[in-house]
């Protein structure tokens, strides 16, 4: 079933004309109606289906969900509302960095994202010496035909400098090198608006899951 109308993507164009607080209460209604509800129940449907392969996923829907409100306080842009909806699915909610699956539904930007965008030094270093010594385990993973077309490479930022130990091993395995480790992948308005859009997303987080999974094992070490 669809669980998305065009109102979805024609409230967030309004919104990006009329960013401001007296816009957004004169249309609150459509965005309960046509945002926040459907973007809960899809959130929660996902919940149930993630839930059915993995008891370790969060089962709280309101509180993977991120706030539409933006944080103006150090930005230089002070418009008061986000262009989308976005959630985690993971072990926690909103506030955990822990490996995950992110969803992100905008008028302009449609995508999902796991992995680690943000892991701790501490993370980074565990998750090093995971693909020192398992690197055919991440090897296999990334080589994958699904997970190549899906979402190409794992994706992040990489230090130019390494410990001694890892020097060499870079030639043979880049990733060592990351300090981020996520993947990202796109989605259109038509298939967000499709019957089987959440067939879809799922059918993308399970090629992202092994992924998750060798991560997790890395920080939990």
């Amino acid at each position: 079933m669809a669980f998305f109308t065009k109102e979805y993507f024609k409230f967030f164009s309004e919104l990006e004309k009329n960013n401001n607080k007296v816009w957004f209460d004169a249309n609150r209604s459509r965005y309960e109606e046509f945002l926040k509800k459907p973007f809960k129940s899809f959130v929660e449907h996902i919940i149930a289906e993630l839930a059915k392969d993995d008891d370790t996923i969060y089962r709280e829907a309101s509180k993977c969900i991120f706030r539409i409100n933006k944080d103006i306080r150090f930005s230089k842009d002070k418009s008061p509302y986000k262009l989308n909806c976005a959630a985690v699915f993971g072990k926690g909610g909103t506030k955990d960095t822990r490996p995950g699956y992110f969803l992100h539904l905008g008028h302009k930007e449609i995508f999902i994202g796991g992995g680690m965008y943000s892991p701790s030094k501490e993370e980074v270093e565990k998750i090093r010496q995971e693909i020192y010594y398992n690197s055919d385990t991440l090897k296999a993973i990334v080589s994958k035909k699904d997970f190549k077309q899906l979402y190409g490479e794992i994706k992040g930022e990489q230090n130019k400098v390494l410990p001694e130990d890892y020097k060499a091993f870079v030639k043979e395995q880049p990733y060592i090198a990351n300090k981020q480790f996520y993947v990202v992948t796109s989605f259109s308005k038509e298939d967000v608006l499709a019957d089987d859009f959440d067939k879809k997303l799922l059918k993308a987080f399970k090629v992202m899951a092994p992924l998750n999974a060798f991560l997790t094992q890395a920080i939990s070490e």
